[in-house]
Formats: structure tokens, sequence, C-alpha cells
């Protein structure tokens, strides 16, 4: 049997700045990738955000990043391990509370952009994170770029790791995105994403934007909520992989404090 998780990342509105349709995701992932206020986000719409996954019992992750409102957490940073150990531990925890008020609980963890990026291949910030979590719960789980070094070791480090391809991301032949400042990097065609998405899952692998061949062991796909054709290609994704005989489901099972 042929299963894949879908996440996408949410709650990342801000005040009356709108960002993507969290509800129309949330019918749609099994996995909510949530803000934690520091690329994006506020406390009362990411507890909306988290009331809506409880009630449809979407697992939820923490969407840590780098503490960058203005740049939404896509440029590169160089925060000192102390920083960014503290500021993991304390975006998780914002999020356990206001996850524990909505009925549900933080099952993982998912960084964000420009972090999640510089995590991949560098070893001194990657270990600043996974310090953060393992210092708050060892049991949660990180989700890691397919293939990157970080996977092994957050692994080494003891913590259970989700790898993750992403739908609308076209890929160098060494298995890394294409950087967005590049042409191509995003794919837009929902039929043809689709495509991509169940090769990746029957075949393990994807064709990079040179045209070879890469392998691709995800056990996640994320589908991107933070632009127009976000809910079309997530709802296209699905729809197509279910057609073909995937089944949709989280990589964990969603556990709520209280009914």
């Amino acid at each position: 049997m042929m299963s894949i998780d879908l996440n996408s990342d949410l709650g990342e509105s801000f005040g009356p700045w709108p960002m993507g349709d969290d509800k129309a995701m949330l019918s749609i992932v099994t996995s909510a990738n949530i803000a934690c206020g520091f690329h994006a986000g506020d406390p009362a719409g990411i507890l909306e955000v988290l009331r809506e996954a409880s009630r449809r019992g979407v697992t939820v992750g923490a969407h840590v990043g780098y503490r960058d409102l203005v740049g939404f957490g896509r440029r590169n940073m160089d925060p000192s391990n102390a920083e960014l150990t503290a500021d993991t531990i304390y975006q998780i925890g914002a999020l356990q509370g206001l996850a524990q008020a909505a009925g549900t609980v933080v099952r993982y963890v998912k960084p964000h952009g420009a972090l999640y990026n510089t995590m991949a291949s560098d070893a001194r910030q990657a270990a600043s994170v996974i310090a953060g979590i393992r210092a708050v719960d060892p049991s949660l789980v990180l989700v890691a770029l397919a293939g990157a070094p970080v996977v092994e070791q957050a692994r080494a480090a003891g913590l259970t790791v989700v790898a993750e391809a992403f739908a609308d991301r076209a890929y160098n032949p060494d298995g890394t995105l294409v950087s967005r400042r590049l042409a191509g990097a995003v794919i837009h065609d929902p039929i043809v994403i689709a495509d991509r998405m169940f090769k990746l899952i029957s075949e393990g692998r994807l064709t990079a934007i040179d045209g070879t061949e890469v392998a691709i062991d995800a056990a996640s796909i994320c589908v991107h909520g933070d632009n127009p054709e976000a809910v079309s290609i997530a709802r296209t994704v699905r729809e197509t992989l279910v057609d073909r005989g995937v089944v949709i489901e989280s990589f964990i099972r969603p556990r709520r404090r209280h009914a």
C-alpha cells in the first residue's frame, strides 16, 4: 500500500494582512506547520488555526524560523548557538501553550524558510535547533529536507526525522531545491505537480531541473499555502494521488488534550 503525508505552512496571517486560506488547506492536508510568531503569525490568528486543526484531526507541528517578520523568514541570518537554541525553545513553547488551549498537541517541528535551507547542510545551526527541540521534548519529530545532511545529524542526536519533498519546487540534480531567485524554481501547473508527486511516491525519484533523475526518499510532501494557487494545487495533488490508490495520512496520529 502506498501512503503519504501532506503538510502545509499555516497560521502565517498577521493582524489585518491575510496569508493563504488556512481553513481550506486544513480540509486537504494531514499535517499543519503552524507559524510561531517569529517569521509570521500573531497569537489570535495562530490560535484560530490551531482550533480548526484540532476540529479536523490534523496533526500540528511548530514552524520555527528566524526572528524576521519583515523578510518573512526568508533572509539568511547567522545567530549564535545560544540565540538559535533559545529561539527554538521559545517558539515551540509558545505554540505548545496555544495548542493546549485549542485542544491539540504539538507533535513535530519543521523549520521555516532560510533556517530550513541553512540547517539542511550547516551542521552548527542544525545542532542549535536540534538542541532546542531536545530541551523541550525529545519525542518531537523533526521534518527536514530529504537527502540533506541534517537528516542523519538529527537522527544521530536521538531525534525521529521525517524526510519531506516539496510539491511545487524544482530540484537540482543533487537533490537540493532550486533557489527561488532562479527561473523555474517554482512550479505552478497543478497537473504537472500532481504527476510529479505520484512519480515520487511510486518510483522514489523526481526529474531535476536539468532533466536528469534524482532519487528522493520522502514520507511527507509539502504543499505551500502562501500563494494564490495553493488550494487548487493541494486539492489536485490529493485527489490525483487518491485516485491512483495512494492513502493520504499523517506520519503521526493526532493526539488531543481534551474532547
